[in-house]
């Protein structure tokens, strides 16, 4: 019979899951405008081929460095395969074109609608029970988003729906994605060799349609902003919050890990406010604290005693 946990290792494990949530909002959220300031002057295509590679470099390299493993079984490379497609693949390239398209804010917006569909998706394929709290976490956030949307989404015709249409795959793909990645539970592999890998594969059809339909400036022509909106992109975005989201996905529940993600476009709404420009209502205050409340009433659910 397994001792219950103690008081403190529960605290200390609290603490640590706010932490990772802390980081991967704060690294997620102030991306979405350092890829808006990218793509500048760098393609989707070849922005994505870039972070790719150097994130797959990076990650296999350093798991290299410190001799972590960088074998995966041969029963976890499809799921390994599949999971990046949907997580990386899907979500990054939707992302790219959306902003293209539409307001960065407005963009990181219905991205993060991704719960909604992870919720619904974990029902079917992992047979999940949602509590109370969580839906009533979920209703706040979703709420959340719609008052930082705005009525801008209800007034925009064919030519405006382009945008949102990408955006809201992209937000899809990462919640089927994620939920495989816990329907497959039990990784042996290590998460910075999986991610690695995971980038790997999806660099291959990003630098192919790079090369075969952009021509890219040359990198001596790239602004400052761009070249800091890459670099931050790649460090934090690309390479720690990546490998931080499958850590944190194979540690909480779906409702937990995707739910907690809603404060994701807070930070890249208060971002693109600062660095972007773009004005600062009352209904974005309103969104902050409706999306806060969400966060906090999942992530602080009391476990029930036996």
């Amino acid at each position: 019979m397994t001792a219950p946990a103690s008081p403190a290792l529960l605290q200390r494990t609290g603490i640590t899951t706010a932490l990772l949530i802390g980081a991967i909002g704060l690294f997620w959220g102030g991306n979405w405008p350092a890829v808006r300031f990218s793509l500048m002057d760098i393609p989707p295509f070849s922005l994505r081929a870039i972070g790719f590679t150097v994130g797959a470099v990076m990650l296999l390299g350093w798991a290299w460095i410190r001799q972590l493993p960088l074998a995966i079984s041969a029963e976890e490379w499809p799921w390994l395969v599949i999971a990046g497609v949907f997580t990386i693949l899907g979500f990054n390239v939707g992302t790219a074109f959306g902003q293209l398209h539409m307001p960065t804010s407005q963009a990181a917006i219905i991205a993060f609608t991704m719960p909604c569909w992870a919720l619904l998706m974990a029902i079917g394929i992992l047979g999940e029970r949602i509590t109370r709290r969580q839906w009533l976490g979920l209703g706040l956030g979703q709420a959340g988003l719609l008052i930082l949307l705005g009525p801008a989404a209800w007034r925009a015709g064919s030519e405006g729906l382009v945008g949102p249409l990408f955006v809201l795959c992209a937000a899809l793909s990462w919640a089927l994605g994620t939920v495989l990645i816990k329907r497959r539970g039990g990784w042996k592999g290590h998460p910075v060799a999986i991610t690695g890998w995971q980038f790997a594969i999806c660099a291959v059809p990003m630098v192919l349609l790079a090369a075969g339909l952009e021509s890219p400036p040359s990198p001596l022509e790239w602004r400052t902003t761009t070249w800091l909106g890459l670099s931050y992109h790649l460090v934090f975005a690309i390479c720690l919050a990546q490998m931080l989201w499958f850590r944190n996905v194979n540690r909480l529940t779906i409702g937990q890990s995707t739910i907690s993600t809603l404060i994701i476009p807070v930070v890249g709404v208060s971002s693109a406010v600062v660095l972007l420009g773009e004005p600062f209502t009352l209904h974005i205050l309103v969104a902050l604290a409706l999306t806060l409340s969400a966060v906090a009433i999942v992530m602080t659910q009391r476990k029930t005693t036996a």
